[in-house]
């Protein structure tokens, strides 16, 4: 059973979510009075009761014993940044991501590449389409892999990435004919996305993630928390753009988006999937934006998956069985190297999305590939 051996290595972790050594059944009833009693605590105590109170205390008591590194200072020194987004042009629409260390710049990247090709001479489903898009992701791949990293650290030049001649340069690079030979570094499986629109139109584009599913499958102490391990991504090269060094943030791969227009939001959309994210994005946005399809159906249609991720090492395109023949023929032939999946692939991601129409009437779509739900009240 997936997972089974990691929750098994730590003794705090195998007591919570092992339970007389047996994975729960479903039914079964799961209870976690540890991390009710942590929650508690942080609700009674704020901020300082998690950083500098009982909580971290016992999660560095943990690490210690584990022979971990983190220290008591380490929590106290922590201190939560409030950022301004990347930003975007797409047909009139101003795009917004999470900035750098978030590799949310790239989906920008991708789309205001595609601009330079008019929807209306390109079915969507076509091979055009797919190929474009594919083409237009792994050449912004290029340089978040060159160039993401904590910008505390390194000097991102995003106004350069960003603008509209770079735009240009990167669409008169895509060929038409011919798959890009190009290889990336896998990504992590673990990610929720939830978007939310309230009665005065405040939107929220929002993304959590432990990396791995259970992340790194430690238990600190007696806080019923379960430490992620999103440190994986960074480089033990020292010479690389994302080595490993002390009070840096790693690249990661979480990008809830946002797309407004007059200066309102009118999308809202996101998915799990590591390097699926960004891929994901360019086709429900573009679906929405330029072939005016509702939410659901935007998230629902046939989707692609090109490179590594959900932590596999594979540079193969995955195509969704839905797709028309001709169109994987094409594409395999161009050089891609196309595997036919299920009809509704987890591994495509989990999507939703959210429109607002300009008379204000909100519409929901979540993914026919999870259990995820659109709720309106």
């Amino acid at each position: 059973m997936k997972c089974r051996e990691l929750l098994a290595e730590y003794a705090e972790t195998a007591a919570i979510y092992l339970p007389r050594g047996e994975v729960p059944a479903a039914g079964d009833r799961f209870v976690q009075r540890e991390l009710a009693a942590t929650l508690r605590a942080v609700a009674e105590g704020g901020r300082e009761a998690f950083y500098e109170g009982e909580i971290a205390r016992e999660i560095v008591a943990a690490m210690v014993q584990a022979e971990g590194l983190l220290r008591e200072a380490d929590f106290a020194a922590h201190r939560g940044g409030w950022e301004a987004p990347v930003r975007g042009v797409y047909r009139g629409y101003a795009l917004y991501q999470a900035p750098p260390n978030s590799q949310g710049f790239a989906g920008i990247m991708a789309l205001q590449a595609l601009e330079r090709f008019d929807p209306a001479s390109t079915a969507h489903g076509s091979y055009a389409y797919y190929h474009r898009m594919i083409e237009a992701i792994k050449l912004a791949f290029i340089d978040r892999n060159r160039e993401l990293t904590d910008p505390d650290f390194h000097s991102l030049p995003l106004s350069r990435l960003l603008s509209q001649a770079y735009a240009d340069d990167l669409a008169g690079r895509i060929d038409p004919s011919r798959a890009l030979d190009f290889d990336s570094p896998p990504a992590g499986s673990d990610t929720a996305y939830a978007a939310v629109v309230d009665e005065e139109g405040n939107a929220v584009s929002f993304i959590q993630s432990l990396y791995f599913e259970f992340g790194s499958g430690f238990t600190a102490g007696k806080t019923g928390i379960l430490l992620q391990n999103r440190g994986s991504f960074f480089s033990l090269d020292s010479k690389h753009v994302n080595a490993l060094e002390p009070n840096k943030r790693t690249f990661h791969t979480l990008m809830p988006a946002m797309a407004c227009l007059d200066g309102k939001p009118r999308f809202l959309y996101g998915t799990q999937g590591g390097e699926g994210q960004p891929q994901t994005q360019t086709a429900i946005f573009t679906r929405m934006a330029d072939y005016g399809m509702a939410p659901h159906e935007a998230v629902a249609e046939p989707r692609w998956l090109w490179g590594r991720t959900w932590g596999e090492a594979s540079r193969e395109l995955k195509l969704e069985s839905r797709i028309d023949k001709e169109t994987v023929r094409l594409l395999a032939e161009a050089g891609h190297d196309v595997r036919v999946v299920d009809a509704y692939d987890y591994r495509m991601g989990h999507a939703h999305a959210i429109s607002i129409d300009g008379d204000g009437i909100r519409r929901g779509g979540t993914d026919p590939r999870c259990d995820g739900a659109a709720v309106g009240w």
